[in-house]
């Protein structure tokens, strides 16, 4: 009785469907044009606040726009010269749209003009002459924006006053910048150092238990939320709750570990939903969900070189969404990628609906055979009803 047990057992772990090993990507690329016939060497780039344009910046003082719906277009590109020769790090658009922030080595902190795409440089921008810049961000309130360098210094710059160094820094690169979106609340990201606050009043404080880790990128993507995550090498995300009454108050939940496959995190973008999209290397994405504190894989890397093993072995610098998982990529070189969420037609065959059917009526009969060979009530009752006695 026991063996017939095991047996249907057996019979009906064979009948499941069989559950995938590793994650699957849930969009699909389609390489729609490349910037240049060069490697341009893309840094970065940020989507403006009106979600019309992307502007980004590279290598040689590279400057570009495109537009945000029809970036394969290159008849609406704006080419901007910046007359620098320096390597550009990142851009951040003034919260009204109007202007963008640039900066990059040997101190280039530039602003450009939607107005007549004239690029100037900033006021006071003597004062960090010779450094090379890593990272800008303005706050929510557009009156103070935040420069930072390799060095570990950081700066706080307004139109009236220029550059002021802020106290209190660390000798650890400046890796990213980004602040609360309906707070002047900001954390900064170092490679070593760990993670760091700045008040409204931009007092700068570090968050203890962060400093064993290299943070790659900080986020606070979703506005409903006092809470910003940082992000680190080693597929490593850490929530900081934000105190907005105290900034030096506020505290940081337990690191957690991405469980992907391969890869490692490179960058982060911000997506169309108040999500955040990481980078990873090679290459791959994955959606951040803050709201929910999960995470899923959105392009999975060994589909990605299935599909264009030369643009999957360059590295993604910027994401934007125009639509949940509509968008475009841009790679270090210059490709343009689009994407949208993978629909999957099934077919199915006159094979396939045979062994459904099989499926459909073997299961019920596994339990039902199950549950008589272990019940000597319905067996008795049967032979009952067969007119015959159980020996």
């Amino acid at each position: 009785m026991r063996g017939h047990f095991f047996l249907g057992i057996c019979l009906l772990i064979l009948l499941l469907p069989a559950v995938p090993a590793q994650p699957k990507s849930v969009i699909q690329l389609t390489l729609v044009d490349t910037l240049e016939d060069s490697d341009i060497g893309i840094h970065a780039g940020k989507l403006s606040p009106n979600g019309m344009s992307v502007l980004m910046v590279g290598e040689d003082g590279y400057a570009h726009i495109v537009s945000a719906y029809h970036a394969e277009d290159r008849s609406q590109d704006i080419e901007l010269n910046t007359a620098r020769s320096a390597a550009l790090h990142d851009v951040s658009w003034h919260p009204r749209g109007e202007t963008a922030l640039l900066t990059g080595d040997m101190g280039v902190a530039l602003r450009y003009s939607t107005e007549n795409h004239a690029i100037t440089t900033v006021n006071g921008s003597g004062a960090i002459m010779g450094l090379n810049m890593t990272a800008v961000e303005w706050r929510p309130a557009g009156d103070y924006a935040y420069f930072g360098a390799s060095d570990g210094s950081l700066w706080k710059y307004s139109g009236g006053s220029g550059m002021e160094a802020i106290a209190d820094t660390r000798s650890s690169a400046i890796s990213d910048i980004s602040c609360h979106r309906n707070e002047n609340i900001c954390v900064v990201a170092t490679l070593n150092d760990g993670l760091a606050l700045l008040s409204t009043n931009h007092q700068m404080t570090f968050l203890s238990g962060t400093g064993g880790e290299t943070w790659i990128g900080v986020d606070c993507a979703d506005p409903t939320l006092n809470e910003c995550t940082g992000f680190a090498s080693g597929l490593k995300t850490q929530t900081i709750r934000l105190d907005l009454i105290d900034v030096s108050e506020s505290t940081t939940k337990a690191i957690k570990n991405m469980a992907m496959p391969e890869g490692d995190f490179t960058g982060v973008s911000r997506g169309h939903d108040g999500t955040t999209l990481i980078h990873l290397v090679p290459f791959s994405t994955i959606r951040h969900q803050p709201l929910i504190s999960e995470a899923f894989a959105q392009i999975v890397s060994l589909d990605a070189t299935a599909w264009d093993p030369v643009v999957s072995g360059r590295s993604i610098e910027l994401v934007w969404e125009n639509a949940h998982q509509e968008g475009f990529i841009i790679t270090s070189f210059g490709n343009i990628v689009s994407f949208e969420t993978i629909t999957e037609e099934v077919e199915i065959g006159i094979m396939e609906w045979m062994v459904m059917i099989a499926v459909t009526i073997s299961v019920p009969g596994v339990f039902l055979g199950l549950i008589y060979m272990n019940s000597p009530y319905l067996q008795r009752k049967y032979l009952e009803w067969r007119g015959l006695k159980k020996k």
